[in-house]
């Protein structure tokens, strides 16, 4: 379960996380358990002080190394998608990035284990969950592209960031019955596609046009 002990003021109260919350919620997102957490998850813990003003607007905002914290919207829909009202058992999480979206994910799947390929963006994130005592995430520092094998298959799989192709080791450990999530394409021309396993093989929608960073092997 999630503690938070640093309570916000100002433009990061309650308040103003409920208005974002209903701001997402009249563009669609119907899910009441993702909108909760989007009232829940202190966003301003992810994003650098100087920026906490801003945190419960509706857009993207950096991170340090050339990496974003993703648009709540964003976020929220691709939580949606991944749950379809439905508890997640272990999800596999590709950039963990500040770990917001990881916060989030932790409040709603019995178990998530998150990659990321920048090493001090996992420490940071990990240190976070650490305060808001979030304690079923694993991490690992490595290769997006790879998934994490020997932990699979999950139930849902959520990509952070954009491959020009689906890549075929996140599909080798996508669960039967089990969806991932994941933006697809070149910069300027990416789809948020969503993609089960069925009794009848791979089934593939194409939910929204979106812009992530891309997905880049190795790790640093």
């Amino acid at each position: 379960m999630m503690e938070n002990n640093r309570q916000g003021i100002g433009m990061t109260s309650q308040r103003t996380r409920e208005r974002l919350a209903k701001r997402l919620e009249e563009r669609g997102i119907r899910d009441p358990a993702v909108l909760q957490q989007i009232r829940d998850v202190p966003r301003h813990l992810f994003v650098d002080e100087a920026l906490s003003s801003r945190a419960y607007e509706d857009t993207a905002l950096p991170i340090g190394q050339g990496q974003t914290i993703s648009q709540p919207f964003v976020v929220a829909r691709m939580t949606e998608a991944l749950r379809q009202g439905e508890r997640l058992g272990r999800v596999l999480e590709v950039g963990t990035g500040c770990g917001y979206q990881t916060a989030i994910l932790a409040q709603l799947a019995d178990e998530v284990y998150s990659i990321e390929r920048i090493g001090a963006l996992l420490e940071a994130a990990r240190q976070r969950l650490r305060e808001l005592r979030i304690s079923n995430v694993r991490f690992r520092h490595g290769d997006g592209y790879a998934g994490w094998p020997e932990n699979g298959p999950f139930d849902g799989i959520l990509v952070a960031a954009a491959p020009a192709e689906v890549p075929p080791a996140l599909l080798d450990q996508l669960a039967p019955g089990g969806r991932m999530v994941i933006p697809v394409g070149q910069s300027g021309m990416q789809q948020l596609r969503l993609i089960e396993r069925t009794d009848e093989g791979l089934e593939e929608a194409v939910l929204d046009m979106v812009s992530f960073v891309p997905l880049v092997g190795g790790r640093q």
